[in-house]
């Protein structure tokens, strides 16, 4: 056991490690080879280009392993509670390493990317996940939340196609939006029902009353941030979805003005 806590501090140091290379190095280097446009950018939208190409480079590690997870962990799908944590634990070592990384850039680059919802988003779920790194417990509930992941690269992509110029009503920004907002929607909303069925399961029993109060208490409060947060961007979200819908409208009365559609 002590080898394998070893194990979770190094990937976590190590995750810390590749995240800040990925920021200060890797992201600007090979985003100027991939398009022009990052280098017309001012130094601002340029370190919050840099996080973004981290956080989506995160999510797409995380999000699959976290997929993985869900499929073929049998220990963890058998036991929600007190399921053997090993294999999820390693994934939140690597989210954990991702979240101090970026909660120190944000504050270091305040004036660029800070943002207090992003703050108390990262010191949420490193409170929550705590529990599971240290007491190997809730780890089936921990990986759930993992799955909020998949639409953060739909998220970042908006942002990109926003800062390179492109047309709101352009063809891979209108794709990209509208499946921004299914993927937010299944992601982080559509499956509160299924979380929050299963946290009522396993309310009252045995396993649930041998967690203590303080895991108790961390596993609830940080599940209603969290998703009170999710509600809110996803109302955010949904209106500018409806923006495009829009565009895709007015792009078909005009074709038909022009003569120009079947």
């Amino acid at each position: 056991m002590a080898a394998f806590n070893k194990l979770i501090l190094g990937v976590g140091v190590s995750s810390f490690a590749i995240f800040q290379l990925l920021f200060h190095v890797l992201s600007s280097w090979v985003s100027a080879r991939v398009t022009s446009g990052f280098n017309n950018l001012d130094q601002k939208k340029k370190i919050e280009w840099n996080s973004r190409t981290v956080s989506t480079f995160h999510a797409l590690v995380v999000g699959a392993f976290c997929l993985y997870i869900l499929l073929y962990d049998e220990a963890v799908n058998a036991d929600h509670v007190w399921g053997d944590p090993s294999i999820v634990k390693l994934n939140l070592a690597i989210t954990t390493g991702y979240l101090i990384s970026d909660l120190l850039l944000i504050i270091f680059y305040w004036k660029a990317i800070g943002d207090i919802f992003f703050v108390i988003h990262h010191l949420v779920a490193l409170y929550a996940y705590y529990f599971v790194l240290d007491r190997g417990l809730l780890a089936y509930f921990a990986n759930f939340r993992l799955l909020a992941e998949f639409s953060t690269p739909f998220v970042n992509q908006r942002w990109f196609f926003e800062v390179l110029g492109y047309s709101k009503s352009s063809k891979g920004n209108i794709v990209n939006g509208v499946l921004m907002t299914v993927v937010f929607f299944l992601a982080r909303i559509a499956v509160m029902p299924v979380y929050y069925s299963h946290v009522a399961f396993e309310y009252g029993t045995e396993a649930f009353h041998r967690l203590g109060f303080a895991a108790q208490s961390a596993w609830f409060i940080s599940s209603i941030v969290l998703d009170v947060m999710n509600l809110m961007w996803m109302v955010k979200i949904t209106k500018g979805c409806y923006k495009v819908i829009c565009l895709i409208g007015r792009g078909e009365v005009k074709a038909h003005k022009n003569g120009k559609s079947d």
